[in-house]
């Protein structure tokens, strides 16, 4: 039997329903940490089911640093006015603005990366392993590697959130889904530095 206790401490944790809580703590036998794990597999799952649906409403949301030589505009959506106006939301919106003056992404999405932007990184890593004596077949897997670990960060959504690197900006984004119930999309940005 699962304790209010433990329901509660879970909801203060991850701002999901008193249900969903107790019914993810009862899936884990008490254990918070596998109800969070439960909690976000939900999420993302919800969020799967959500992407299709329209998202209308939203803000426009800005940060400027403290030192005022660094700033990020972002639009991002959702379904209703209502949740556009919460809390939660504006709380979203605002962390991601800061993580885009943070981290400087160039890309919203990884397959939004074109090969053009990619030839140039494609070149330094050949010319970084010519020497390396590998096989050219092992030279090439290296440098779609570091390819791919090059476009998760130069891209938002893949990006680790700069508060908890255990999750990307698309699971921060999936968590609010399942909070909200809405779909949320972010739309564009833009990052301004002196």
């Amino acid at each position: 039997m699962v304790s209010i206790d433990q329901i509660k401490k879970l909801r203060m944790e991850t701002g999901i329903s008193l249900a969903e809580c107790r019914k993810a703590l009862e899936e884990s036998s008490g254990d918070l940490g596998k109800a969070k794990e439960i909690l976000r597999k939900w999420g993302r799952e919800v969020a799967g089911k959500k992407a299709e649906r329209e998202a209308k409403e939203g803000v426009i949301e800005s940060y400027i640093h403290p030192n005022k030589k660094i700033g990020a505009l972002l639009q991002i959506s959702c379904e209703s006015d209502f949740v556009a106006k919460s809390e939660e939301f504006q709380k979203l919106a605002h962390e991601i603005c800061m993580q885009i003056a943070a981290m400087n992404p160039l890309f919203l999405k990884k397959e939004e990366v074109p090969e053009k932007f990619l030839a140039g990184e494609r070149k330094i890593y050949q010319e970084q392993l010519k020497d390396s004596e590998k096989p050219q077949k092992i030279t090439n897997e290296i440098v779609e590697g570091k390819l791919d670990k090059y476009k998760e960060e130069i891209s938002l959504l893949s990006q680790p959130w700069i508060r908890d690197e255990t999750k990307s900006i698309k699971d921060l984004i999936d968590e609010y889904i399942a909070k909200t119930g809405e779909n949320i999309i972010i739309r564009r940005f833009t990052r301004y530095e002196i």
